[in-house]
């Protein structure tokens, strides 16, 4: 939906709707073809896909973070590691800036201020999360490229894992309570996370396989 007004002062008022409803934009020219070409313009990026809205770079990052959360089909556990992490460290650097007012330098910056207090596995878990939200607004249309891009994220150290031998485990086993033994025999004989050991229980054990079923 696209028209062009003449003005009084002798100039031109394009203004276009991408759809019925939508939000509206409008530009002032001195000569009606350069209007014509604006409107051109506008229609070609729709009816190739292209057209970003131009109020929708103005939506602050926490308000469009918060409305992708409640749209998505995470576990709880996922559901909550993104809230807090966006509560805790993109929002009080992010939260409030317009997604089209953020720059790559701004999110480096924050990038580099979250190594002070995370580690660099945690710097690079919120930073996904933050990078995912952009791409979505990008799709949206909301704005035309993120600015999380070439971004420089800390080194993790990789620390050889060595195994306790038996008979370190044996002794570990031997001065725990009774009802601990067979979690410190599970982490040490299968390399499960902590979280998966204690989310273990009989009915996920195939004692005549020997196989353990991980899903909690």
């Amino acid at each position: 939906m696209a028209s062009i007004d003449k003005r009084p002062n002798g100039g031109y008022r394009a203004r276009s709707r991408e759809h019925p409803g939508g939000p509206q934009q409008t530009r002032q020219f001195a000569r009606k073809v350069d209007a014509v070409r604006f409107l051109d313009g506008i229609r070609g990026d729709i009816a190739h896909g292209l057209y970003v809205d131009p109020n929708g770079g103005r939506t602050p990052f926490r308000e469009y973070a918060e409305r992708w959360r409640a749209g998505q089909l995470h576990r709880p556990s996922t559901a909550t590691q993104a809230e807090t992490y966006l509560r805790v460290h993109a929002y009080p650097t992010l939260g409030r800036r317009q997604l089209g007012a953020i720059r790559r330098s701004d999110i480096q910056a924050w990038v580099k201020e979250r190594t002070e207090v995370l580690s660099p596995g945690s710097v690079e878990l919120v930073y996904r999360w933050v990078a995912t939200i952009f791409k979505a607004a990008v799709s949206d249309r909301l704005i035309a490229v993120s600015p999380c891009q070439r971004i420089a994220l800390p080194k993790r150290d990789r620390h050889e894992v060595v195994p306790p031998a038996v008979d370190a485990v044996e002794r570990l086993v031997a001065t725990m309570p009774e009802r601990f033994r067979a979690l410190i025999v599970v982490a040490a004989g299968t390399g499960l996370r902590q979280g998966e050991c204690f989310g273990l229980t009989v009915d996920r054990v195939d004692f005549l396989r020997r196989q353990l079923r991980v899903d909690r």
